[in-house]
């Protein structure tokens, strides 16, 4: 797995795209480092930029836009609806692959260390990078912002972790901090009151608001021993959130940072404001993300809004996003484009062409060329999520069927699964070829000397023993896949018993195909017994989608 981390650093500027410019163009200046996003604000005077790469590159190109920013950002001039202490306000440091939490806190300490001493920025880290607990919490960080940073500053509690322990008035201060996926994300209202939209952002946030007596708006403040305010929590766990007017749109907002989605999704906070706001009187009209998402956030949403209509949730990825987006509004205030907001699919934009990228013309007109893969082995795998797919189809149809409405969700659990199946058999058409490829691969390598002959052995066990895993994981697959075709046979709608058929000779087919890729492989195995091995796990996969084919059929037969 490749070692990824993103970087969202947050600029103090966002009405003049010429100085974003600037800035994004010394982060596409090295090498490795891909441009995700950019995303400018007027009215909060502050441009959010995403960006990943290898580590070190990404901590150089952070390197080279913050020093770009304090040359271009006078944050003695500047003024905006987010809360702010620097010309770049906040630079995380988010883990993506192949990178924990605790590395990817040590680099951000490592990029808050370079910015103090290469540029003279004033730091403080916080989040997983924090030195101390009292400096997790970007708010505590940031309090005051710009306007009371010099008197912070002169307090010996808040010296920063890195830099000059003194007021710079065009740079200001940044926080460098190292934390989970954060998503930044508006909720649209009715109304152009900042105060109601507030109300609503207390209800719902973490912190809550501070407590009152007897009357919650405008009673006494609730104290402790100390004399320091009680606080009241709000109903959602890992949100932070504002209410503010966005002159712009005409609208305000409740903006949100939602710090933990794996714990408050993006849907419950929007299903949450939504009940806050009828509380009040206030309609919620659609929402807005800020910067990117990742793809299982919106397949989630998607799903969850899908189960609230008793619908299927088995369907595409397309499909998912495709509700996801109508039922949160996201294209209320903007289009949106999943290829540009959803940061898997701003990955894969410069991935080499993958097989099932292709047309199905261009599939086949590639398998009957020259070159030896893709093969038996891809087609496949390519067999048996059609049918798979098939499988899928009757479920969903199924599960929508007049009449059946009771019955929704037990067709929507086989569509779900169904849909996991025909996935990861699409997955093994492109892992069948990248498997032979490293086959050739090996039998490339030099082998003059004994030392290199060893190696070049070693390698070709090992690239064969690949080759053979794939086509096994096929034949697992494929009849998984005729439990569902079965179920569908027997208990599904009878106008599509012929598709679950269908679906079955082509899991047979995708079975019986890919042992034949196992046999042929594991004749070049060394080792005798990871022949045999391979060789009788295979032959009893075979035997037991013969039986469970001749089921399925014998149920489509009794039903046409």
């Amino acid at each position: 797995m490749s070692r990824l981390i993103e970087c969202v650093p947050n600029f103090s500027e966002g009405r003049d795209p010429a100085v974003i410019a600037r800035i994004t163009e010394k982060i596409e200046s090295v090498d490795g480092v891909r441009l995700l996003d950019v995303d400018p604000g007027a009215a909060t005077h502050r441009t959010v930029v995403t960006f990943v790469g290898p580590p070190e590159q990404v901590i150089e190109a952070a390197v080279l836009a913050v020093g770009t920013a304090c040359e271009l950002i006078d944050m003695s001039r500047h003024s905006g609806e987010h809360p702010r202490f620097g010309a770049t306000d906040v630079c995380p440091l988010v883990p993506v692959s192949g990178v924990t939490m605790e590395e990817t806190a040590e680099y951000a300490r490592e990029l808050a260390r370079r910015l103090g001493e290469e540029l003279g920025v004033t730091v403080f880290c916080y989040e997983a990078a924090a030195s101390c607990e009292e400096r997790r919490n970007l708010a505590a960080v940031r309090a005051g912002e710009y306007e009371g940073l010099e008197e912070r500053l002169a307090d010996p509690a808040w010296r920063p972790d890195f830099g000059p322990a003194r007021f710079h008035p065009r740079w200001g201060a940044t926080a460098v901090g190292a934390r989970d996926f954060l998503v930044a994300y508006n909720v649209n209202l009715n109304t152009t009151s900042t105060r109601r939209a507030n109300a609503i952002a207390f209800d719902v946030r973490e912190k809550g608001r501070i407590l009152r007596e007897p009357d919650p708006l405008t009673g006494e403040i609730v104290r402790d021993e100390a004399g320091e305010p009680l606080w009241s929590p709000g109903s959602l766990e890992h949100v932070k959130a504002i209410g503010w007017f966005i002159e712009e749109y005409g609208v305000a907002q409740i903006s949100m940072n939602l710090t933990n989605i794996s714990k408050t999704s993006l849907h419950t906070a929007f299903d949450e404001v939504c009940r806050k706001a009828d509380t009040r009187g206030v309609r919620v009209t659609g929402s807005e993300l800020v910067g990117l998402i990742p793809l299982a956030a919106m397949l989630a949403a998607g799903r969850h809004f899908l189960r609230k209509q008793h619908r299927s949730v088995g369907v595409s990825d397309e499909e998912l996003i495709k509700i996801a987006v109508r039922s949160l509004g996201l294209d209320e205030l903007a289009p949106f484009e999943p290829r540009e907001k959803i940061i898997e699919y701003v990955l894969e934009a410069d991935a080499p062409r993958r097989l099932v990228d292709a047309t199905l013309r261009g599939f086949v007109g590639e398998t009957a060329s020259e070159s030896p893969a893709p093969g038996g082995g891809s087609v496949s795998a390519a067999v048996g999520a059609l049918g798979a797919a098939l499988g899928t189809m009757v479920a969903n149809l199924s599960s929508h069927r007049r009449g059946w409405d009771a019955r929704w969700e037990e067709f929507s659990d086989w569509a779900e699964k169904g849909k996991g199946l025909h996935e990861e058999l699409t997955g093994l058409v492109d892992a069948d070829t990248d498997a032979f490829n490293a086959v050739l691969a090996a039998n490339r390598l030099p082998g003059g000397s004994e030392a290199e002959r060893r190696a070049r052995a070693e390698a070709i066990e090992a690239a064969t023993r690949g080759a053979i895993e794939v086509p096994l994981r096929v034949m697992e697959v494929a009849l998984e896949s005729l439990e569902l075709l079965g179920a569908m046979a027997r208990d599904g709608q009878e106008t599509s018993a012929s598709d679950a058929g269908v679906g079955a000779l082509c899991a047979r087919a995708a079975v019986r195909g890919a042992y034949l890729n196992v046999r042929i492989n594991a004749a070049d195995l060394a080792d005798d017994a990871a022949r045999e091995q391979a060789i009788g796990r295979g032959r009893e996969l075979e035997e037991r989608a013969r039986e469970r084919e001749r089921e399925v059929l014998e149920a489509v037969d009794e039903r046409l």
